[in-house]
């Protein structure tokens, strides 16, 4: 850190110098500090992604829908990871403005994030700035092998293509010890739970035929037939859509078991909160590491954070909680 400050403070000042010096160089700077600040910038996780701010640094628009720690169900997320995972320091990866990591923290875990869109970084929440940073699933992660117990991916894979999905998964291997909560767009039969729907993520014109192939389909969905957003790309970057068996054994393929019965004590909790019709989940050990038999949150702590979050008030809408019992 000495040695970056005693190189940084003379080139600033050297260009400051010059900048006040010389109105052609000066152009020369402002050009060139516009343009390494778009260099950082994701074209497609940019700013128009989110949409227009509505009133806050942390409230924009996504579609129709507002982006903000409620819409995107933060605090039920937070909320599982920190009552079912027998875990302390967690990553967020495609953590975006950090809402997960806001809550997370909020519940005691020393949780970061990560994300490729450096306009949601700049405009991270209060909760979360000095705990998210740039990371790219594709490239080595700004972090060394096991520094997390748990890693989290709500709705991320899914904006990666398939066959780059193996090597995002490997990395994912390399930063955990212990366990991966996700939660991915998927179709088909689920053994621990609800089952998928190709609803919302299949062209209309093409449901009939991917309904047609039966259980037995795998996918992923073939690229021209990903549903689509009013400018004809594929909905919300989404570029993977597959069935549970086929995301299953992307991650045995990198080292981790599915755990079914974790996710059949979490099921019911999501029902609870709302979001069996939104989230198609997924809980994973590593290789080798037991399950866990016991529930790592007393009662009484639980009581505490229904009450603080509210979900002590939260009731199941009886098709979602049908659809888990059925299973």
């Amino acid at each position: 850190m000495n040695v970056r400050r005693m190189l940084v403070a003379p080139v600033r000042k050297a260009l400051h110098e010059g900048a006040a010096r010389w109105p052609c160089f000066r152009r020369v700077v402002e050009i060139g500090a516009r343009e390494l600040g778009r260099a950082l910038h994701d074209d497609l996780y940019a700013e128009g992604y989110y949409g227009e701010a509505s009133g806050s640094v942390t409230a924009v628009d996504i579609g129709t829908a507002e982006y903000t720690r409620t819409a995107t169900h933060a605090d039920e997320g937070a909320y599982l990871v920190w009552r079912f995972l027998p875990v302390r320091r967690t990553l967020d990866v495609g953590c975006a403005f950090g809402f997960f990591v806001e809550a997370e923290r909020e519940l005691g875990l020393d949780a970061l994030g990560v994300d490729v869109s450096q306009y949601a970084l700049d405009h991270a929440a209060f909760g979360a700035r000095g705990h998210v940073r740039y990371g790219n699933l594709l490239h080595r992660l700004p972090f060394g092998r096991g520094a997390f117990e748990g890693v989290s991916l709500f709705e991320t894979l899914e904006h990666l293509p398939p066959e780059v999905v193996p090597r995002a998964l490997r990395e994912v291997r390399r930063m955990t010890t212990k366990y991966v909560i996700a939660t991915i767009p998927s179709f088909g039969p689920n053994p621990n739970g609800p089952g998928g729907w190709f609803d919302v993520k299949v062209r209309p014109e093409r449901l009939d035929h991917y309904r047609s192939l039966g259980d037995g389909y795998d996918g992923p969905v073939a690229y021209d037939d990903l549903y689509r957003d009013e400018d004809g790309a594929p909905i919300e970057g989404h570029l993977t859509i597959a069935s549970f068996a086929w995301w299953t054994r992307q991650f045995e393929a990198a080292g981790f078991v599915r755990d079914g019965e974790l996710e059949r004590r979490i099921h019911p909790e999501l029902a609870r909160l709302g979001l069996t019709k939104y989230w198609n989940l997924y809980v994973f050990r590593v290789f080798g590491v037991p399950a866990e038999s016991a529930e790592p949150r007393s009662a009484s702590e639980i009581a505490d954070v229904e009450k603080r979050f509210g979900f002590d008030r939260r009731v199941a809408d009886p098709e979602d909680l049908a659809r888990v019992q059925a299973t």
